[in-house]
């Protein structure tokens, strides 16, 4: 039996290595159609302010506050869009709609419930309409003044900020159609083993169907990268090492999965021995432990390459602990690491002897916890295997579980991180 020469690497250390060489991207404008999920370079800021008028928040009628309630002239109408034409004097109202800029004269809006539309005299044809106001209202009643929402100058946006569809809807308010951001990381898939068909082959004996590389797809669109998919390369050195360089020619970061272990067909820390330099071998976690981690030069631009494990559970989890982070370092994120919070076991939990462990769970807040104040309650998915793919499908966290010979009863608090 053959041993790894290298040392058992504890997670947080690995974690450090990998983000000490994961460089942030370059930057490029893009249009707000393809802004999102990307991450701002440059604080935006806001050159006008909005609103650039006064602006009526409702419907009703623009009036000098001062006059108070009573029976008033009707001199004209505003709508959204439109100035008016016209001045609101003492004793006279103007009719307005939500978002129209306030008419010079008035101070406040009356909104609509509070008035009465009275009948014309038909003896007096050349009579203005009339509207009765009901209730007194207070200068700026009802008034957005100019950059009540946005003033000029203001910061809107930050540089760092991950751009969801409320920022991109800043930066149109703004006036901006493009924004500067950090380029996705390019992050190319490769899965290894003579065993591995494509999906929809059809299955001969000995043989089973590649899961990992739309699975990792989807991770790596989750983290934050641009998926490109180099298939599946057989048990062969010359194989491997030409979808090694492809994938290296063309990506930020290569993963491969499978062929990081030490039997016979395990090609993959051979071939990044061979050209890179390998910073870790094996961690010191379960499911994973295989994991590795290695850099390559090329033209003066550092390659990031991640020989994640062949069984798909752990293959997932350590991208979720290391390639994820990594991605969301290069494309520009604030905060790359999946988030924590403190959940209890709805059942005890048998610590591993040798190793932490990251075990799936489904948690969800349980308002009876804690004597009724509530907490994060997890619940376990089930047999743990690292093969065993459906003990992620339910899961939106892993347990971060420490090693021990002992059991954590129910209730007792474990750190959770959210995959989800």
């Amino acid at each position: 039996m053959m041993d790894s020469t290298y040392p058992l690497l504890p997670v947080p250390n690995a974690l450090a290595t990998v983000l000490a060489l994961a460089d942030r991207r370059t930057t490029r404008p893009v249009t707000l159609d393809n802004a999102l999920g990307t991450v701002l370079a440059a604080d935006v800021v806001a050159m006008d302010p909005l609103p650039p008028f006064p602006a009526s928040i409702k419907d009703g009628y623009a009036v000098i506050a001062a006059d108070g309630p009573g029976d008033y002239p009707l001199i004209g109408r505003i709508t959204a869009g439109l100035l008016a034409d016209f001045s609101v004097r003492p004793g006279s109202v103007a009719y307005i709609t939500t978002g129209a800029p306030l008419p010079p004269g008035a101070d406040a809006v009356v909104m609509v419930e509070e008035t009465e539309t009275l009948a014309n005299d038909d003896s007096a044809s050349d009579t203005l309409p009339r509207v009765r106001i009901h209730t007194q209202v207070k200068p700026g009643q009802d008034i957005r003044p100019v950059g009540y929402d946005i003033a000029q100058g203001e910061i809107v946006l930050r540089a760092g900020e991950r751009l969801g569809p409320a920022e991109i809807g800043l930066a149109a308010a703004v006036g901006l159609t493009t924004l500067p951001v950090y380029a996705k990381p390019r992050v190319a898939i490769l899965s290894t083993g003579d065993e591995l068909i494509e999906a929809g082959a059809p299955l001969p004996p000995g043989r089973i169907r590649d899961s990992n590389r739309p699975m990792l797809r989807a991770a790596t669109t989750f983290a934050g990268g641009d998926p490109l998919d180099l298939g599946i390369a057989g048990d062969d050195p010359a194989q491997l090492e030409a979808a090694f360089w492809t994938g290296l020619a063309q990506a930020d970061i290569l993963i491969s999965s499978g062929g990081v272990s030490v039997g016979e067909l395990d090609l993959i820390k051979r071939l990044l021995e061979q050209y890179g330099v390998v910073h870790f071998g094996r961690l010191r976690m379960k499911p994973g432990k295989p994991c590795t981690f290695a850099t390559v030069e090329i033209d003066g631009v550092r390659k990031l390459i991640f020989g994640l494990p062949g069984n798909p559970v752990s293959g997932l989890v350590t991208f979720y602990l290391l390639v994820l982070p990594a991605t969301r370092q290069m494309a520009g994120w604030r905060a790359v690491e999946l988030p924590r919070v403190q959940a209890q076991p709805a059942q005890p939990v048998t610590l591993d002897p040798a190793r932490p462990e990251y075990q799936r769970a489904a948690i969800r807040w349980d308002h009876t916890l804690n004597h009724g104040s509530g907490g994060w309650l997890a619940i376990s998915t089930g047999n743990q295997a690292s093969s065993r793919l459906l003990s992620m499908r339910s899961a939106n966290a892993l347990l971060e579980l420490p090693s021990g010979n002992q059991t954590l009863e129910q209730g007792a608090i474990v750190s959770a991180l959210m995959i989800e």
